[in-house]
């Protein structure tokens, strides 16, 4: 009797991460065109991450979005969803054709992400400095249940003003939670003006490995960078959780958005949706 056995290889396999990240920023500005609107600074910058994330680190069935021995990616920013559902459509596990419904009455693509009817929304946004605590807990439990997932865990660098957040970061280390994998969007910008001159964060990486963390500083639109980082995060041995600080820059892959004055949103003009489509294209030629 002849044997036959399937072999199923990671998902994004076969399309370039560079591509995957380029078809995320892409979707981002769709959805952006269709509103008006949207965090499409944050979008931009935080797409290499993301495409990173589904097309080479986290385990997932994009058919079954609750499969229970799934990754799970929570956003903490809320105001982030945008980048996320563009990297859901993106996986296959939300249908492109929704992209035209974002921000709309009863679109399943809210402004700020809900868990309650999204598929792929691990944790609905609104206030910030959440999600690393969350994170903490869904940790926790898998272990306990002895289950083999990850959780990775976005948040942005004014969510380091939340007391909260180092609560999470304490707590996760006196758990040994090696489960838990921190990404941090430092792109020094929030609703007050620069992270920086909001609430002095820095020395970050060693004020992070001083609470017990394995942690890794890139450059988070170096996606060659991104997928190491992840690799090392992953594979790292020490039974300790793991943050991976991501500098960013802000409308990346834009280049006439890269050069705006920036705030915590970036306005684009009606007119100019289809010129940040068009120079987010002359890129991924160039």
């Amino acid at each position: 009797m002849l044997e036959i056995i399937v072999q199923t290889n990671p998902l994004g396999h076969n399309v370039d991460l560079s591509e995957r990240a380029y078809r995320i920023r892409r979707n981002a500005l769709l959805m952006g065109e269709v509103q008006g609107q949207g965090y499409i600074g944050q979008a931009l910058d935080i797409a290499d991450v993301l495409a990173t994330a589904y097309f080479h680190a986290m385990r997932y069935r994009p058919e079954d979005p609750y499969w229970e021995e799934r990754d799970r990616f929570l956003l903490s920013n809320g105001h982030y969803a945008i980048a996320l559902y563009a990297a859901l459509i993106e996986a296959g596990i939300v249908p492109e054709e929704e992209l035209e419904t974002y921000g709309s009455d009863g679109s399943r693509l809210p402004m700020s992400g809900m868990a309650a009817y999204t598929p792929g929304m691990e944790m609905s946004g609104g206030s910030l400095g959440l999600g690393l605590s969350i994170g903490v807990g869904m940790c926790l439990g898998l272990k306990r249940k002895g289950s083999p997932s990850r959780v990775y865990t976005l948040f942005s660098d004014g969510e380091l003003d939340e007391g909260s957040v180092w609560e999470a970061i304490m707590s996760a280390a006196h758990w040994k939670l090696d489960n838990l994998i921190g990404i941090i969007d430092v792109n020094n910008q929030q609703a007050d003006g620069p992270s920086t001159q909001v609430m002095a964060f820095e020395p970050l990486v060693e004020k992070l490995q001083a609470f017990g963390w394995f942690v890794q500083r890139i450059d988070g639109n170096d996606i060659e960078a991104v997928r190491s980082a992840f690799d090392a995060a992953r594979d790292h041995a020490e039974p300790k959780p793991r943050m991976i600080v991501c500098d960013t820059r802000m409308c990346k892959g834009v280049p006439f958005l890269e050069t705006r004055e920036k705030n915590h949103f970036v306005r684009v003009d009606e007119h100019e949706w289809q010129m940040a489509l068009e120079a987010l294209e002359a890129g991924r030629k160039a």
